[in-house]
């Protein structure tokens, strides 16, 4: 089967994804309890969300750099840093602390997000077959497992001080177990010279643009679905969990499913009627009057999301030489994760404004961005 060659193959760089998971699945389901302890109102938290993104930003543009300096200590190296990244939230005490903190996690957990990522499309290059969605399906499944857990740890009255630190070994045993220093096997192909060793930008950018929309849709839901849950419709504390655990086992689905699909219908059509189920999946989180309509549009949405990253990934690492890879992928990635952090705090802010149901609505609007886009990466990158 194609998955479970793809598994054997990308071993390394998808546990260091579940650990990536693990961090995003437990501080979205503590983010009730993290808002709470350092006293912050939507408006401040949304602004201790761009935190991360800066972060990651500057993580994301030394991150080319960082793989040859780090060579085959990269991923492992990159990936330790997540076990101590997913205790950080526990020192701050207020948004401003909060936000000081999530710039640090945002930056590491980015390294080690764009290191995996790297090392996925240059082995995809390799193997000739889409290796994305079964990797990223197990980010969302750790991601999924995660938040449950939390889910269940907080309706037992454990918080992040109990939370956390386990959640630190996990990551840390998840990097262990796929710690490989093993140098990528030598590649062929008579098309790089054509090619050259910079990315056309324009490709880049439209990617960009993709993944941007993509992360808005997939991390404001993740970030503000326990609040909207909790909040807006009144579900006990600990229930709020379930929409971000919702979020992560329908896309791991979903992710499983594109493995297959995208070798049969290609990424470009995958993506497009992605889109669309994703900004439907938005307005009825927007519109839904109760918690079991709520988490049937994220179940919605999630299947939307669920492809758009790996698609793109793929995309953009076949459309570019072997050397240009790694430059390629860290740009469009650091377009794109301006919306894996930017969603939350647009969330925030509309909320603070009007309402959480406001914010969805925007998410919707947003995904719905990815249909021309793709459409013209589509004509550029052939």
């Amino acid at each position: 089967m194609s998955i479970l060659r793809a598994a054997k193959l990308t071993r390394a760089p998808m546990l260091t994804l579940a650990a990536v998971g693990v961090n995003w699945g437990g501080l979205a389901g503590l983010m009730p309890d993290i808002k709470t302890a350092v006293a912050a109102s939507d408006g401040a938290l949304g602004a201790a969300l761009i935190a991360p993104a800066v972060g990651s930003m500057i993580a994301l543009a030394l991150a080319p750099r960082f793989g040859q300096i780090a060579g085959t200590l990269a991923l492992p190296l990159s990936g330790l840093g997540i076990a101590l990244a997913v205790l950080l939230p526990l020192l701050p005490v207020s948004a401003l602390t909060l936000a000081m903190a999530l710039f640090v996690t945002g930056g590491t957990v980015a390294l080690a997000d764009m290191t995996a990522n790297v090392r996925i499309a240059q082995l995809e290059a390799r193997a000739g077959m889409h290796l994305q969605s079964v990797n990223h399906a197990v980010f969302s499944l750790s991601f999924g497992l995660t938040a449950l857990a939390t889910a269940f740890a907080r309706q037992a009255g454990y918080g992040p001080g109990e939370v956390l630190p386990v959640l630190a070994l996990v990551a840390l045993a998840l990097v262990l177990a796929g710690w490989d220093r093993r140098a990528l096997p030598a590649h062929d192909d008579p098309d790089d010279a054509a090619r050259g060793a910079t990315p056309p930008w324009g490709i880049v950018l439209l990617a960009g643009l993709i993944l941007f929309a993509g992360f808005i849709g997939e991390n404001a839901t993740e970030a503000w679905s326990a609040l909207h849950i909790e909040r807006t419709l009144g579900a006990p504390a600990g229930e709020g969990s379930f929409g971000p655990a919702t979020l992560g086992f329908v896309m791991f689905a979903g992710r499983l499913g594109g493995q297959v699909v995208a070798s049969k219908v290609g990424e470009v059509r995958l993506i497009l009627v992605s889109a669309v189920l994703g900004a439907i999946g938005a307005v009825i989180i927007a519109a839904a009057p109760t918690k079991a309509v709520v988490i049937a549009g994220i179940a919605v949405l999630a299947i939307g999301m669920a492809v758009i990253v790996p698609a793109t990934n793929s995309i953009v690492g076949r459309a570019v030489s072997d050397a240009a890879r790694p430059l390629a992928i860290s740009r469009s990635w650091l377009v794109g994760l301006l919306g894996f952090f930017l969603g939350p705090s647009m969330m925030g802010g509309l909320a603070q404004i009007w309402s959480l149901r406001v914010s969805f609505a925007a998410v919707a609007l947003v995904v719905a961005l990815i249909v021309p886009a793709v459409i013209a990466l589509r004509r550029r990158a052939g």
